[in-house]
């Protein structure tokens, strides 16, 4: 029986000018989950980012937004991880999904890093685990890898924006199975969602 989740991780870079941006999708996934649970989200100095706890379908659950940039959120992850004895099968992490169209949102269990800086990090910083579950919430490729850097570091367009807030207030209906570990359940929910 997979266990249920503890951590719920949402990737992004900190600052104002990134704010809303799709590289921020992540973070925007969590901030969202803070909202809907009428909990705030405080520095915690000791895992580099912004953290609540709460209750979410019976379980204890804590949220977390590295303050790190991207490429270190491992810095957060890590230490969050190691102090309360988490197993990576506990923890699920929210990020920004180039191959994956806006309208378009994704549980995932396990697997590489796929390009994204981020996830990288958090995986060498777990000791080289990657079996933690992924929310994957698409942003679109620009078509070139030249692009790829502005096109993750810009605000989408309305319609685009509109399309992946859609995206995440899906996974918000689909999280109370996951966080309890109903991973068949919770993909079958989400993963054949798509905005039209």
């Amino acid at each position: 029986m997979p266990s249920p989740l503890a951590l719920i991780v949402g990737l992004g870079n900190p600052g104002a000018e990134y704010a809303r941006t799709r590289h921020n999708a992540g973070e925007d996934f969590v901030r969202a989950i803070s909202q809907s649970f009428g909990v705030t989200l405080k520095a915690e100095p000791r895992f580099s980012g912004l953290t609540a706890r709460l209750t979410i379908a019976g379980q204890d659950l804590r949220l977390l937004v590295p303050q790190t940039f991207m490429n270190r959120s491992g810095q957060a992850v890590g230490p969050m991880a190691g102090f309360f004895k988490l197993e990576p099968a506990q923890i699920l992490v929210a990020y920004d999904e180039l191959d994956l169209q806006p309208g378009e949102v994704r549980f995932k269990e396990g697997g590489g890093h796929g390009g994204h800086n981020g996830v990288r990090d958090i995986i060498s910083a777990l000791g080289n685990r990657n079996d933690f579950y992924r929310l994957r919430i698409g942003i679109g490729h620009p078509g070139s890898r030249e692009r790829v850097s502005p096109h993750v570091l810009s605000r989408p367009a309305s319609e685009d924006r509109e399309r992946i807030d859609l995206c995440i207030e899906e996974a918000l209906r689909a999280l109370p199975e996951a966080v309890n570990g109903n991973w068949p359940i919770a993909m079958n929910k989400l993963n054949s969602f798509k905005v039209e």
